[in-house]
């Protein structure tokens, strides 16, 4: 039955990205991972708890993002990318699986270090960050990191040399978030119904799939507590990024409040890249959107 949950949900993944308008080689992508599953003759859930992602990412047509989905389902019965499409990210419900994290540690999560996906989680955990949000102890600390080694599919050492890290250029992602703020504005994109802070289930929330310089793209705005609470639900955009070598990640482009950036669209986590690309685009070496 696992399997077949999980080539369910691929396929579901497809069809809302060809709905979507998203570039077809991603909803054939897994489309192409779904048949994969079909077709194994042991449960995925098995290869993940003996082989963990590496066992996945050896099986045709399944690369390291797909892998993770599965990975997260086999543990935790739900697919973030999923929900994402359906319905809007909602981290705080990621976050509450987690053993030892409840609602109030997850919205604080959120509000403390601005993440919402599990990789970005995982990061904090192993550089400290996490460590200095009260309420996480050391002990808790370790044993999240454990849980995430499990889910992330990083429990046995890798089997092949790992790729460099590949980051996204910023002025892609600053063309990508100024698309997406524009058709938004100007009503252009499909909209999806989040579940968090909508009860009464309104289809409000813009989602824009965009393929530039081999890499895909999805983009929404943030749908989350901080969001809501600062009253920048219209000004923080999530830009999940996707190329066909199965890199991929998600940055948050916000207008920036304060310093020499104020005023200006900026990527968090690449603040210095952005100033250069400012410095660039106004000694006329380069071009861009504010």
């Amino acid at each position: 039955m696992i399997n077949k949950e999980v080539s369910d949900r691929l396929r579901e993944i497809a069809r809302l990205l060809e709905d979507q308008g998203a570039n077809p080689f991603r909803s054939t992508a897994y489309l192409r991972a779904a048949v994969t599953v079909d077709e194994l003759d042991r449960p995925v859930s098995e290869i993940v708890e003996q082989e963990g992602i590496d066992g996945l990412t050896e099986l045709p047509g399944i690369g390291s993002g797909i892998a993770r989905s599965i990975c997260e389902y086999a543990t935790t019965g739900r697919m973030s990318r999923l929900d994402s499409l359906k319905t809007g990210h909602d981290p705080i419900e990621l976050f509450e699986q987690i053993p030892g994290i409840g609602p109030t540690l997850a919205h604080r999560l959120l509000e403390t270090l601005h993440i919402d996906t599990l990789e970005e989680l995982e990061m904090a955990a192993h550089d400290g960050r996490l460590a200095a949000v009260p309420g996480f102890s050391r002990n808790k600390t370790e044993m999240i990191q454990a849980w995430l080694d499990r889910i992330l599919g990083y429990r046995r050492p890798r089997k092949k040399t790992q790729a460099p890290t590949v980051e996204v250029p910023i002025e892609l992602l600053l063309e990508i978030d100024y698309l997406y703020l524009t058709k938004a504005d100007e009503e252009e994109l499909p909209k999806i119904a989040p579940k968090r802070f909508n009860p009464s289930g309104e289809a409000w929330l813009p989602i824009m799939h965009k393929t530039r310089n081999g890499w895909h793209f999805t983009a929404l705005y943030s749908n989350t507590p901080r969001a809501h609470q600062l009253n920048r639900i219209k000004d923080w955009v999530v830009i999940y990024f996707y190329d066909d070598q199965h890199h991929e990640g998600q940055y948050t482009v916000v207008t920036e409040t304060k310093g020499l950036l104020q005023g200006k669209r900026v990527v968090r986590g690449r603040e210095r890249e952005c100033r250069e690309f400012y410095a660039r685009r106004s000694s006329g070496l380069g071009a861009g959107q504010s």
